[in-house]
């Protein structure tokens, strides 16, 4: 029986989700003779229920693999732990699962994925050439809870910290493009003198970048991102995005689809697998 694989994503209002299921079903087309696949995603970044529910559709459905970008490093853990009681093998790539959770779970799965604080940091390092020390920025982080967003913040944390630039500020937008619009534009009023914006997804630096305009201030705050989603290209060629970090979302799913893959054949022991992330820059002018 040729084996079900089911890719469970975050939000598929995010290029770099669609980006990620466009991968992974080309893949799939590429090899339609050693899997089938199921593709989904949930609506938005935070709606937690809607992703522990599509786990339980799949498990439901008796797929013999599920390849997961959590919304949430805790909150999905349980249920995963119920989808490998029902022999399924599960693969966490893009955000990962808390270990200290996974551990109180008895259970280990594994991560195929980049090391975002390291991405996180070479995007940070970027942005410090185009500032100087003693210069203020504020961070936009993605979802508090989750690893992903932690690594990231920590991240441009510590390129700043060395480039001896100050955090001023350090907000939420859970991945939003609209929501990140409405809390850099109050953190420009709030901080007036902030000289950059580090926004953990592209989604967010769009929404700062659209702040920044509409403040007119363009030119005198930078913006970073992380992603590569199209949608930011444009603006990286005007210089009104100066950094992101690329994950390869094209990719990112296939490599935890062939992991699963392999896992199933026998042919590997679930552990860890580092996937690539690259810097896209803009030179200093």
């Amino acid at each position: 029986m040729t084996p079900r694989i089911a890719l469970v994503m975050k939000s598929l209002a995010n290029e770099f989700f669609v980006t990620m299921a466009e991968g992974a079903r080309t893949h799939q087309a590429a090899n339609a003779g050693a899997y089938t696949l199921v593709v989904n995603g949930i609506k938005n970044e935070s709606d937690l229920a809607q992703q522990v529910a599509l786990v339980e559709q799949m498990m439901a459905q008796g797929v013999d693999a599920i390849v997961i970008a959590p919304a949430d490093s805790r909150a999905l853990v349980p249920v995963l732990s119920k989808a490998l009681g029902q022999k399924i093998v599960v693969v966490n790539i893009d955000n990962k699962l808390d270990e200290a959770t996974l551990q109180q779970s008895g259970i280990d799965i594994p991560f195929v994925g980049p090391d975002n604080r390291a991405g996180a940091h070479a995007v940070g390092a970027s942005l410090a050439k185009h500032l100087q020390r003693g210069d203020r920025v504020a961070i936009l982080e993605g979802i508090p809870t989750a690893f992903n967003a932690q690594q990231r913040r920590l991240g441009f944390e510590d390129a700043m910290r060395e480039a001896g630039v100050e955090v001023a500020a350090v907000q939420s937008a859970h991945w939003e493009q609209a929501e990140a619009n409405t809390v850099s534009a109050a953190m420009l009023r709030e901080h007036p003198g902030l000289k950059a914006i580090l926004a953990s997804n592209d989604n967010m630096a769009l929404g700062a970048a659209a702040a920044v305009r509409q403040a007119g201030r363009t030119g005198q705050v930078k913006v970073v991102g992380f992603d590569n989603i199209a949608a930011v290209h444009q603006l990286l060629e005007e210089g009104r995005i100066l950094a992101t970090a690329d994950q390869h979302a094209d990719r990112l799913a296939v490599y935890g689809i062939e992991y699963a893959l392999r896992i199933l054949r026998g042919e590997a022991k679930p552990e860890d697998m580092q996937t690539p992330v690259d810097l896209i820059s803009v030179p200093p002018r």
